[in-house]
């Protein structure tokens, strides 16, 4: 009976392996699908959590957090989990909306009234975030399948 080589990273392909002296560079830390909502869900309360402290208001500082994290959570997420930045981001978005936004009424009829107003009127934040999460992950999907393939044929 053969037993299957263990799997393999697809960063390790294009990553050298780790050297062995101490002070060596460290390859950097990346975070799992479940980092990534976590990030992006953190980031967006708090930048929500601000924007109605300073502003009394769901706009301009929840865009701004949203599109920061987006970046970072693109940039910083595992190959193998590229897909989780722009499902999670949205999402996260949409929370920190529910609980920050404005509520058109009592009860949970008015929030969600509320979030639907607020989902509307911050589009341009949750289409540019998103946007940017698909292009970052996309860009990072056909390096990486690029650099599989140089390696293989080398």
């Amino acid at each position: 009976m053969v037993l299957p080589k263990p799997a393999r990273s697809p960063e390790a392909v294009i990553r050298p392996a780790r050297p062995a002296a101490a002070g060596a560079v460290r390859v950097p830390q990346r975070l799992t699908a479940v980092g990534c909502g976590v990030l992006m869900l953190v980031a967006c309360l708090a930048a929500g959590w601000l924007d109605q402290l300073l502003f009394d208001s769901s706009g301009v500082l929840l865009g701004l957090g949203y599109l920061a994290a987006s970046f970072q959570a693109s940039v910083k997420v595992r190959s193998s989990d590229l897909a989780a930045a722009p499902i999670s981001g949205p999402i996260c978005f949409a929370l920190a909306l529910l609980f920050f936004g404005p509520a058109a009424g009592p009860g949970w009829g008015g929030h969600v009234i509320g979030l639907a107003e607020a989902l509307a009127l911050d589009a341009g934040w949750l289409f540019a975030g998103t946007g940017l999460s698909v292009t970052i992950a996309l860009a990072r999907h056909f390096s990486l399948a690029h650099a599989r393939k140089k390696a293989a044929s080398d």
